[in-house]
């Protein structure tokens, strides 16, 4: 296995999360951190998707005198009814709002007065509910041309835009390529059941040539993959299935997802045919747990025929 030498590290046994990096640049984040997590004030975390921002504030929140108390995150782009309520759930500690560029005008001003005046109504009464919350805010988009352009309020941008923390992508600190994809192949080997010893020469030089526009999330969808595909003792350059950097833009993210999942699906489908949908028999014949399997199924969608046909479901 590729040795991971000196690192720098936080260890957060209450999320299970490391931050594991040989990057200048990262370790000056976690230098930022350090500081910005003795105070309350509201950070502002941007960064492409997948570079792992949320891990970013899970370790604002430890490093916090917040730390025992709630860390509540909310998915803007797919907000509750019952969006405020997260708020007093997160009473104490820290809200830590993803995809803060997705959420409605409405909620914008209702945000807005839950900073200035630690208070909020619930629907239906108008009775002011004190919150103590440290907000974070993250976002993948130029945020600033939605203030500009009237669809991000600026009060609330500069509210929350106290401290600023970037989080560069995969491609301006490959030094963490190797690293990061020796943690994701321990954690693959053990779930797929398949004992790798590392990578092919030709494998590591492949992921090290390659820009990662999906990031870290990428990186891990890639090596699961090659676990799932690979034989022999060593994930060849072949297993990762990498499209070639110079096919793919920078902000194809979101395509090349896509792409990936289709051609998981596909893969995962033809096995599941040759097997006659026996999933234990699929399991056995992709050396992977049989829960695993399942899991895969379910994130991908994949039905069953007479699912299909019954339910009318694209295939």
């Amino acid at each position: 296995m590729l040795s991971t030498g000196m690192l720098s590290k936080i260890d957060v046994k209450k999320f299970n999360t490391l931050i594991i990096t040989k990057s200048p640049i990262i370790n000056e984040k976690l230098e930022i951190i350090e500081g910005v997590a003795k105070t309350d004030s509201s950070v502002f975390i941007f960064g492409e998707s997948g570079v792992g921002k949320g891990v970013f504030a899970e370790q604002i929140h430890l490093k916090s005198h917040r730390q025992g108390k709630p860390f509540v995150r909310v998915n803007c782009a797919a907000i509750p009814e019952k969006f405020l309520e997260s708020v007093e759930l997160a009473d104490g500690g820290t809200l830590f709002l993803n995809e803060i560029d997705a959420i409605p005008v409405d909620l914008q001003l209702k945000l807005l007065r839950v900073i200035h005046e630690r208070t909020f109504e619930k629907a239906g009464s108008d009775i002011g509910i004190n919150v103590d919350v440290r907000i974070l805010a993250a976002t993948n988009k130029d945020i600033e041309s939605l203030v500009k352009n009237g669809k991000f309020r600026s009060d609330l941008y500069h509210r929350l835009n106290v401290l600023p923390l970037y989080i560069p992508p995969l491609r301006q600190r490959p030094e963490d390529i190797p690293t990061l994809a020796d943690i994701f192949l321990k954690k693959y080997t053990k779930e797929t059941q398949n004992n790798f010893d590392g990578f092919s020469p030709q494998a590591m030089e492949s992921m090290l040539s390659y820009s990662w526009p999906g990031n870290i999330r990428e990186l891990k969808n890639c090596i699961e993959r090659a676990c799932i595909r690979g034989k022999g003792s060593f994930i060849q350059a072949n297993d990762l299935f990498l499209y070639p950097s110079s096919l793919i833009p920078e902000c194809g993210s979101r395509i090349l997802k896509t792409a990936e999942n289709i051609f998981r699906s596909r893969f995962i489908r033809q096995v599941l045919e040759e097997n006659n949908w026996n999933q234990t028999e699929t399991a056995k014949t992709l050396n992977i747990q049989r829960t695993y399997l399942s899991r895969l199924i379910k994130e991908l969608d994949i039905n069953h025929p007479k699912e299909i046909k019954k339910y009318g479901c694209n295939p």
